[in-house]
């Protein structure tokens, strides 16, 4: 309440509106491209096998198949995050949408392997948008059911991947890899298609100043959820910081210690041009309120990222008949045929992950949950590090899925909540990257290591990762269940403050 008037932040009003209708289409709208981004990521499982038998590829430049998208999703992740700090949520992943669907659909006619190495890379470099769209949808749901309604979120994920392992088991065999790559960029199609009716978050706006444009949405937002605004003006945590700046000291007042002084200006600076410079938005991450949760949580990003596509990796090239290393298992009609059965049943495996976040995330917080299922994964993988059946490997691999299919969901709900808005994308963008660079390794210890009969080695390396990772999360400063965002990197100080 600012000079006796009643005053309402973004997160109150979200509050006082609850989860309706409104955020019913942004689910819808941000689910489809989550849809699709597992789509172009689980076809990675079959394309690699498929064009090495076609174009005679090595064991390497299989592998770099998979390498290449990641290492295009670094540099998207990074470059989005900014691009949607500075110029909104809406810009920043309609641009992903057209890179992502266009060089998708144009792989499916290369020529070469030279030619789908570059527009996958491409296709990495639109898919580095994805945690755009993750804290753009996060920004529209009340604080008290923010954590149901992110899993509810990631289901989507796991529906992209069921649903494109059921389209492979369906085209590979008839179509071939071709028809897959142009059906499964289609998801992406359709968040060009019904661009024109997202809105942009209110949150970034009433940080940039345009608080006009905010307040028409939250109206619209109340309007479609058929109830209302709560009374008096829209206000911000910079109202808020501006108001108690009029009681700063005088002459007459104490001052702060020096060490104080340095402290007040790192963070007001860092308030004032995270927004404004892309360079300076990446070293707001590592000022003396973020570092400590940027660099943890960097950690956490590659570590689930490497083993959860490891964990993919390791369906099909344990499973596949072209493991040179155990020459008397049951081979398969041809001999670069990936089981498709395999994959798809490993697939199902996100359900129970979805269920097992859902279960935990707000009733045991985002840190036990990560933690646990982190330290769960690893008694799953344990023994793999010798060669077992191909139902006793599939079923191990199944529950290893679960658990960092579950750790991972948990990780895209806690980063976004960690940052506040002025850096949020750039944050989680940031961190997505690191966690690609986990993508990018992880064929050359999923695949060569395996193809080199070493997969004792390769499933202990993927055990020391994932015991660290949840070492890390562990270390976090602070849990964020049922706690409103933050705005400013000064309110970010301290753990976010409770929601009402």
């Amino acid at each position: 309440m600012a000079d006796g008037k009643p005053s309402f932040t973004v997160d109150e009003a979200l509050v006082a509106m609850g989860f309706g209708k409104f955020q019913l289409y942004v689910l819808a709208y941000a689910g489809m491209g989550w849809i699709g981004e597992a789509m172009e990521m689980m076809l990675l499982s079959f394309v690699g096998p498929a064009v090495q038998s076609l174009w005679n590829l090595s064991s390497r430049q299989e592998s770099f198949i998979t390498s290449v998208v990641f290492a295009g999703m670094l540099i998207g992740a990074y470059s989005w995050g900014i691009v949607s700090d500075k110029h909104g949520r809406r810009k920043g992943f309609i641009i992903t949408a057209v890179v992502t669907f266009v060089a998708g659909f144009l792989s499916s006619f290369s020529p070469s392997y030279t030619w789908l190495i570059i527009l996958r890379c491409l296709v990495g470099l639109g898919l580095g948008g994805g945690p755009v769209l993750a804290s753009w949808y996060l920004e529209f749901i009340p604080a008290p059911s923010r954590g149901t309604w992110m899993v509810v979120f990631s289901a989507f994920w796991t529906v992209g991947t069921i649903f494109e392992a059921s389209l492979a088991w369906l085209v590979m065999p008839r179509l071939g890899w071709r028809w897959l790559l142009a059906l499964s960029s289609i998801p992406s199609s359709l968040l060009l298609l019904f661009y024109r009716w997202t809105s942009e978050s209110p949150r970034y706006l009433i940080l940039q100043g345009r608080k006009a444009e905010a307040l028409s949405i939250l109206e619209k937002i109340a309007r479609m959820n058929g109830t209302k605004l709560p009374p008096g003006d829209l206000s911000s945590e910079l109202d808020t910081e501006l108001e108690e700046n009029k009681n700063l000291p005088t002459e007459k007042t104490l001052l702060l210690k020096p060490g104080e002084v340095g402290e007040a200006v790192l963070v007001s600076k860092t308030v004032l041009t995270a927004d404004k410079e892309p360079g300076f938005s990446l070293l707001a991450l590592l000022s003396p309120t973020l570092i400590n949760r940027t660099l943890l949580l960097w950690v956490v990003f590659f570590g689930n990222a490497f083993a959860y596509y490891g964990v993919v990796l390791l369906t099909t090239e344990l499973t596949s008949s072209h493991n040179r290393c155990y020459p008397t298992e049951k081979k398969l009609l041809n001999s670069n045929d990936v089981n498709y059965r395999d994959v798809f049943i490993a697939s199902f495996a996100e359900v129970p992950g979805l269920l097992l976040s859902a279960a935990m995330v707000d009733r045991l917080g985002r840190k036990v949950s990560m933690a646990s299922m982190l330290f769960t994964c690893c008694f799953f993988l344990l023994p793999l590090l010798s060669h077992q059946s191909p139902f006793i490997t599939t079923a191990l691999l199944f529950g290893g899925r679960i658990c960092i299919s579950a750790a991972f969901t948990v990780v895209y709900i806690y980063a976004p909540e960690i940052y506040p808005t002025a850096v949020r994308t750039t944050g989680v963008g940031v961190a997505s990257s690191v966690g690609r660079i986990g993508g990018v390794l992880c064929p050359l210890v999923a695949v060569g290591l395996v193809h080199g009969c070493h997969q004792t080695i390769a499933v202990l390396l993927f055990e020391i990762v994932i015991l660290v990772s949840g070492i890390c999360v562990c270390l976090f400063p602070f849990e964020t269940s049922g706690r409103d965002l933050t705005d400013s990197i000064s309110a970010s100080k301290e753990s976010p403050s409770a929601s009402v």
